[in-house]
């Protein structure tokens, strides 16, 4: 019985974003029955200019590529010469194929295809070795090479690895490994699959890591199995995807006994690991607010750290430097004709600029009182408006029992997250060694459950 064609393939880039860079060579070697039947190869003209460290890498430069087909040229021909049944056999298999597969979508054909990565192939069957890039498998197999980093003699060089392992490993350890890889064929490639057989369908968070324990990205997730495998599920159309898969190399997790656990921790491990993938949570420079003082005439900036100990007055917006916050208020003033002489904006004594224009009420110049004024601007700014912490000091909120029996109390000092424990009079014990920091990622998570805690399964007790 003939079998499905294996078309192993290599493909040169511009670059690493299969959604930015572009194809400039493609070779493939159609193999049925563990026979070469034919060959593809052609330079690609990407329509951008190959960048100098791509063209030391290749070799490939604009002069060559000047006269080759653009993709949408050969696209349907390369596409029939593939065929409807094939598999792609690639190391580091994911990334040729979301290059491939976004060069045909740009070009107007769906192309789907499944897929052999010699990267995981290699971890499979040598899970002791250290190394598994292609340089270092040649090496190991004394398998020459010509030319690295071009398509054609990387393809025929994988032929010949191939043939090695065939040649090497029983018929049942061989069978077995493409079995196993068939199954994960959508997992990075150097990350151990058996590790993701035991990922929990509970709350929680996840740590991925690269090379000699990089911290890259942590996330967070009701369900963390799902939330996990969906990353691998996009690569091919999202370049961070494509960037974090081709750099993990190991995963732990944490569950929590929900999702209000598994999102404080999570802010908290982002500020003291600073994975290099997680941008919205790393630590932030000191925040600045505006502060409202009892019968002033206009608010004054103050540091976000006034949370921990609010001053009289109110307290409006978190802002990432003075320049933000001015812009806020200057933006309300105008939607709300305030004056923005009066509310300490721009100097001046008498009529403002703005009132001129006609837009200021003429709190400036007697025509509407400071303290028809001050009532205006504090409704105003009332979306802005930072709740005080309502309670006398540290609080223990209780979440659970989850799905699976987790249940935790949270820590909280006036917005500030002190840690989480299994049992009450664990969390009893938890302090800050110093004048806790306010962080406003914690402020924000907490003030959005503790707002309707019912609705979140959750109890408060003050400690």
């Amino acid at each position: 019985m003939t079998q499905a064609p294996l078309i192993f393939i290599d493909l040169e880039t511009t670059g690493t974003r299969a959604t930015r860079d572009r194809i400039t060579e493609i070779a493939a070697l159609k193999v049925i029955d563990g026979k070469p039947v034919d060959r593809w190869s052609s330079l690609i003209h990407p329509e951008i200019r190959v960048p100098a460290n791509i063209r030391q890498l290749t070799g490939i430069d604009d002069a060559m590529v000047e006269g080759a087909p653009r993709f949408e040229e050969i696209a349907e021909s390369l596409r029939e010469w593939l065929g409807p049944s094939h598999t792609l056999v690639a190391h580091n298999a994911r990334f040729d194929y979301s290059f491939l597969r976004n060069a045909f979508t740009r070009s107007g054909h769906d192309y789907q295809a499944r897929i052999i990565c010699t990267l995981r192939l290699s971890r499979r069957l040598a899970p002791h070795e250290p190394q598994h890039n292609l340089k270092a498998l040649l090496e190991r197999y004394a398998i020459p090479r010509a030319r690295a980093h071009r398509a054609d003699d990387d393809v025929q060089a994988l032929w010949a690895l191939w043939q090695a392992w065939q040649a090497q490993h029983s018929d049942e350890t061989w069978q077995g490994a493409l079995a196993e890889e068939k199954r994960h064929r959508t997992l990075p490639a150097h990350l151990d699959s058996h590790k993701l057989a035991d990922l929990p369908e509970s709350p929680g968070v996840y740590f991925f890591y690269g090379h000699n324990r990089l911290p890259l990205y942590v996330g967070k997730s009701v369900n963390l199995r799902r939330r996990v495998l969906s990353h691998f599920q996009r690569d091919y159309q999202d370049n961070k995807a494509m960037r974090l898969a081709q750099q993990i190399h190991h995963i732990e997790w944490e569950e929590t006994a929900g999702d209000l656990g598994a999102q404080l921790r999570e802010a908290q491990l982002v500020k003291s690991l600073m994975p290099i993938m997680n941008r919205q949570l790393r630590k932030q420079r000191k925040l600045t607010t505006w502060h409202w003082p009892a019968g002033a005439n206009q608010p004054a900036l103050a540091s976000g750290d006034a949370l921990t100990k609010p001053p009289e007055g109110t307290l409006y917006g978190l802002f990432r430097s003075a320049k933000d916050a001015k812009e806020a208020l200057r933006t309300i003033a105008e939607e709300h004709r305030l004056c923005p002489q009066v509310l300490g904006l721009t100097k001046g004594k008498g009529r403002c600029f703005a009132s001129q224009l006609g837009k200021c009420l003429g709190a400036c110049d007697g025509k509407e009182s400071l303290a028809t004024h001050t009532a205006r601007a504090q409704e105003a700014l009332a979306q802005l408006q930072i709740k005080a912490w309502p309670w006398p000091g540290r609080i223990a909120i209780q979440e659970g029992p989850s799905a699976q029996g987790r249940r935790a109390w949270h820590v909280v000092d006036h917005w500030c997250y002190l840690g989480s424990a299994e049992t009450l009079r664990k969390a009893q014990r938890l302090t800050h060694a110093a004048a806790p920091a306010f962080d406003v990622d914690s402020y924000r998570i907490l003030n959005r459950f503790l707002r309707t805690p019912e609705a979140h399964g959750l109890s408060i007790k003050a400690l």
